[in-house]
């Protein structure tokens, strides 16, 4: 099953159980908002979960793209995005959260065809303020999916005051032969659909307060999801990527990692530009700053002679295509080598204070590294190799 269709599944799906499609266009969040970008398919809905009426009803579903940092050093990985799209599907105080669970499991047995025997559910074990989850439990039984019952791992809050509640994550096995043990003692087992039961409202002193309307949020990403349905064990295999990864070591020599950093920084930055992004110091403008940033480090560590201008126009355009945006390619593009051009001055400069005495008589330390990076904007692992050869 390949992306277009594994997206029309999910959203016929829905949309056949009577649930409205919202907008989930952009990386960035309403003005009123503080964050940088939207991070998860739930962040816009945030006031309507907590009780505000939406206008187009009590179920909803969308696709929304995301942009997390908080792993950055993480990507280049077999896993980790730093964009990435969520699909998920709402139920504002109309259904409840069992038939949330069954609507997931029909979709994921019979819409994607896992078998069931691949699925696991973990569910909310209970704590000292709140017990067992023993309506999703007797859902899952009915349902003859194996369950685990966890702590923490299950309960789902949007930070340390706020909505909450138990949640049921659901697993699907990616092992050899029959499955074995369980989601928390084999890493076998992959998370693929969170579905959270919003019951309650957690106040500073950390009191819970039943919702007057609990609500259901669940959540999948679309990239992870593709990884199992096409059978990957890396999610940089799947039909989404394989333009990026059959294009990209053509272009550049570059091992593994790197290859899969380089492909993901300038998806990310291509779609950050293309929702109205320039790089900056500060704010949304120094996330895309440091994504491109990061990517030249991975492409000049052992060859400055190479360079964004090789960027074909087709991998942006697929990339503005996917993610359904209007700017145009040439644009995008301009932005990247203009930043490009920019990081080349600073590089420049970068050069001839290392060249200095003071710099090449000794090992760098970390002040060295933090006042080249506050100073001149050098990546640690970029002055490392410029240092190395300055000696």
């Amino acid at each position: 099953m390949d992306t277009d269709q594994t997206l029309r599944t999910f959203t016929d799906f829905f949309r056949e159980r009577g649930h409205e499609t919202v907008t989930g266009t952009s990386l960035l969040p309403p003005p009123q908002d503080p964050v940088l970008f939207t991070t998860s398919g739930m962040h816009p809905l945030t006031p309507y979960l907590q009780g505000r009426p939406h206008p187009q009803g009590r179920r909803l579903l969308n696709v929304q793209r995301c942009l997390r940092t908080t792993d950055l050093d993480e990507v280049g990985d077999a896993t980790h995005l730093t964009v990435f799209e969520m699909l998920g599907s709402w139920s504002l105080g109309d259904y409840g959260h069992p038939q949330s669970l069954r609507w997931g499991y029909e979709l994921l047995r019979d819409g994607f065809g896992i078998p069931a025997e691949r699925l696991y559910a973990t569910v909310f074990g209970g704590d000292d303020q709140v017990g067992p989850d023993d309506e999703s439990l007797r859902t899952w039984q009915e349902l003859g999916v194996p369950v685990e019952l966890t702590g923490e791992d299950n309960w789902w809050s949007n930070g340390p005051v706020g909505i909450c509640g138990p949640d049921s994550e659901i697993f699907v096995w990616t092992g050899d032969g029959p499955p074995r043990r369980t989601p928390t003692t084999d890493p076998r087992w992959v998370e693929i659909w969170n579905h959270v039961h919003l019951r309650y409202h957690r106040h500073e002193d950390g009191r819970l307060e039943p919702l007057r309307r609990p609500g259901v949020d669940t959540g999948m990403g679309l990239e992870r999801l593709l990884t199992v349905l096409q059978g990957r064990r890396d999610v940089y295999e799947i039909d989404l990527f394989e333009p990026w990864m059959r294009t990209v070591p053509s272009l550049w020599d570059l091992d593994e990692r790197s290859t899969r950093l380089v492909c993901d920084h300038l998806r990310s930055s291509i779609v950050v530009t293309a929702d109205g992004v320039r790089p900056s110091n500060t704010g949304r403008g120094y996330v895309l700053r440091r994504l491109i940033r990061r990517l030249l480090t991975s492409l000049y560590r052992d060859d400055s002679s190479r360079g964004l201008a090789e960027l074909p126009r087709e991998l942006i355009e697929h990339t503005l295509d996917h993610f359904r945006q209007t700017e145009r390619a040439d644009l995008v593009r301009e932005v990247l080598l203009d930043e490009e051009r920019r990081f080349g001055q600073l590089l420049e400069r970068g050069r001839r204070v290392l060249s200095r005495t003071e710099f090449r008589a000794r090992p760098l330390d970390e002040e060295d590294y933090a006042y080249l990076h506050d100073t001149y904007g050098l990546p640690r692992e970029l002055v490392a190799g410029i240092s190395a050869g300055c000696r």
